[in-house]
């Protein structure tokens, strides 16, 4: 078994769980683990229990900070190409070795440098495989990776393993993955008792808890289309909108942050932004969803055509109009084949242990014995 781990990761929004998950897993386990991660990471991975180095060349980067259109693009692929977090992740292995490697899949510079100085590693896939690998190696980001001379396909080519932390049968491309891609079921918090039929029913409003242009202006119309309904409506807005800055309506409460885990056995819809983390979860609950995507530059357009195609929900434009989400939300709460769909998914999802699987794969010697070079 690994007895030393080294993980780098990024200051993002769903990405960051599942890698503090496993990590804190294999510690646990017996391993000796430290995280690279940009400087405001190092409340939430020491909240995890876990030692935490901040990376000293990388470019300044927070997910909260005010950007939009082009500029967070470009500003999403500068740190995923940035070639400072490589040269931190080898002058900490020079400090202090690691017998094992693993990086977030969309930090290319990393990948890059530990590709140059033959050091193994593992990638951590937390959202669709499919969407990442297609978003690093063609389109808009690709072009950028390789405007910055990295090759993402061949990294991955090279890679030891990938743990792809996502539920297979919404993945499009499962069907097409190197022999070193593994599948372990979405890493998901502990799912208490489901209470599908309460009398009072929760529509649960979650969208990024990262910047995103236009995303108060959408939870604003959201409260209006509920408004007339009679549900409960709890709004989370995460660090990037100000509750206050929403009008609510009698039917709503609006907090910045409660445990999803706690709302969502009470919840009869979700309606969120098609991240993987929320949307995973929230299926894994069996809640069917309306999901407006907010971040049409990766994973967020495909997860809601994937949850429309399965008849788990429905998706609309993030500008629809107060009507448009009212009718898309009736549509979802009062339809028997969205709720039996999500249901049976996630009765599935439940059975399996993502997190289980992921440190099992990630500590298992037999695997580094058949996969060497």
């Amino acid at each position: 078994m690994p007895t030393s781990l080294l993980f780098a990761t990024w200051d993002g929004g769903g990405n960051v769980a599942p890698l503090l998950a496993i990590a804190a897993e294999a510690q646990r386990r017996g391993a000796t683990v430290r995280v690279m991660g940009h400087a405001g990471q190092r409340g939430a991975v020491e909240a995890a229990g876990l030692r935490f180095e901040p990376y000293a060349n990388a470019k300044p980067w927070s997910v909260t900070a005010p950007r939009s259109g082009l500029s967070a693009d470009l500003g999403y692929a500068a740190v995923f190409a940035d070639r400072g977090i490589g040269r931190d992740l080898i002058a900490s292995l020079t400090r202090e070795p690691a017998d094992r490697v693993v990086v977030d899949g969309l930090l290319v510079g990393a990948l890059s440098a530990l590709r140059r100085r033959r050091v193994r590693y593992t990638i951590l896939v937390h959202t669709l495989r499919s969407v990442m690998f297609r978003s690093l190696t063609s389109g808009p980001l690709g072009l950028v990776m390789t405007l910055r001379g990295h090759n993402p396909r061949s990294l991955y080519r090279r890679a030891d393993a990938e743990l792809i932390v996502t539920e297979q049968s919404l993945d499009p491309g499962s069907g097409r993955v190197p022999r070193t891609a593994h599948y372990t079921g979405a890493i998901l918090p502990s799912i208490g008792r489901l209470r599908p039929d309460e009398v009072d029913p929760i529509v649960l409003v979650s969208l990024s808890t990262t910047y995103v242009a236009g995303q108060a202006e959408l939870l604003q119309r959201i409260i209006e289309a509920l408004a007339p309904r009679p549900v409960r409506t709890v709004v989370t807005t995460g660090p990037a909108v100000d509750p206050a800055a929403l009008t609510v309506s009698e039917n709503a409460v609006v907090r910045a942050y409660i445990p999803h885990t706690e709302a969502l056995p009470r919840t009869s819809v979700v309606i969120g932004h098609g991240g993987h983390a929320t949307t995973m979860l929230a299926l894994a609950h069996g809640v069917p969803m309306l999901i407006l995507p907010t971040n049409l530059s990766f994973d967020q357009p495909t997860i809601a055509h994937v949850v429309a195609a399965n008849r788990l929900g429905r998706s609309l434009p993030k500008r629809a109009s107060v009507e448009q989400i009212r009718a898309a939300f009736e549509d979802v709460l009062g339809s028997t084949e969205y709720r039996e769909n999500a249901q049976q998914l996630g009765a599935r999802m439940r059975a399996g242990d993502g997190l289980t699987a992921a440190v099992d794969l990630l500590l298992d010697d037999d695997r580094d014995d058949d996969e060497s070079d």
